[in-house]
This record gives structure tokens, sequence and C-alpha cells, in this order.
């Protein structure tokens, strides 16, 4: 598997699932992860398997920062009843998740910033709300990362498209 390929999945995992945070755990991390959350951050990117979504550097580069400067309260929402809902979840929903987010990714307008924007808050849409209520303390974390990256990638956008797609989309889901 190439990094390019592995980093679109783990943005794509962080976006669409509503646990960015697991995407990239915190080296200030309090405690190790439950095993169910290991699991997820393991195997959670394989049932994802996007063809044509990609996602900007810039925008995999923000999403990180922001998990990586979470809260010991945001980081205590990963527990094992949670990341085994999700891991349950994923499994019986990636391929359909990945197919839509494919789909909108190939039907929207370039620049890829806003090709990425729009077909991820998109797909977001269409899928969280079948997420399992166990992951929705998860799903709160994630869209404040989602929240504050694309406030941070619309404000240093240096191209007017790309500051546009990010204002449009960074109310989130």
């Amino acid at each position: 598997m190439s990094v390019s390929r592995t980093a679109r999945r783990a943005v794509l995992t962080a976006a669409l699932v509503c646990v960015s945070t697991l995407a990239v755990p915190s080296t200030a991390q309090a405690a190790p992860l439950p095993p169910a959350c290991q699991e997820a951050l393991l195997e959670t990117l394989d049932k994802f398997p996007v063809v044509d979504f990609t996602v900007p550097d810039k925008v995999k580069n923000t999403m990180t920062a922001q998990v990586l400067g979470l809260s010991e309260a945001d980081q205590a929402v990963f527990t094992e009843v949670a990341c085994a809902a999700w891991n349950t979840w994923a499994t019986q929903n990636g391929q359909a998740v990945a197919t839509d987010l494919d789909s909108r990714y190939r039907n929207a307008a370039g620049p890829v910033c806003n090709k990425f924007a729009r077909s991820a808050l998109a797909t977001i849409k269409k899928h969280a709300p079948n997420v399992p209520a166990e992951t929705r303390d998860m799903e709160r974390v994630a869209k404040t990362v989602w929240r504050d990256s694309m406030e941070k990638l619309a404000a240093d956008a240096t191209n007017a498209d790309c500051r546009t797609a990010y204002n449009a989309v960074k109310a989130g889901w």
C-alpha cells in the first residue's frame, strides 16, 4: 500500500467515521488505548477502500495537528465500548461509505481542495446518523477537529477557491 493511499485513508477515516482522533493517537495520551481502539487504529483504514478520493497534504497535516493537540478529556472518549461499536459499524458499512465518497469526489468541481471538502462533508452528513450511539462522544470530538481544521485551512489558504471551500464546510455536520 502506498504512503499516499495510506494518508488518504487515514484522513478519510478521520472525516467520515466521526472518530478523527483515532487516526493519529496523541503522544501526550495519559493511558494506553483500550484493545478495541487499538484494533480500530490498525484495521479501520482497510475498511474504507477508496479509489479516487484524495486528501490534500495541507488538510492531512492540519487535521493531524488538531488531533495531536487534543486534551486528556477529549482523549478519554475513546472507550472499549465506543471503539468496539465503531469497529463493527466500519466493517459493515465501509464499502458503501467508500463508494459514496468516491462518487461524490468524482462529481465535485475542482480544485482538489473543493472536491475533498464538498465530497467529505456530504458523505459524512449522509452516513453519520447511522453510526452507533456508543460513538457519539467520539463524534463530538471529531466535529471539533473538523471545525477547527477547516477554520485554520480557510484562514491560511492562499487560493481563493480553497478558502471558499473550507469556509463552506467548516460548520460540519
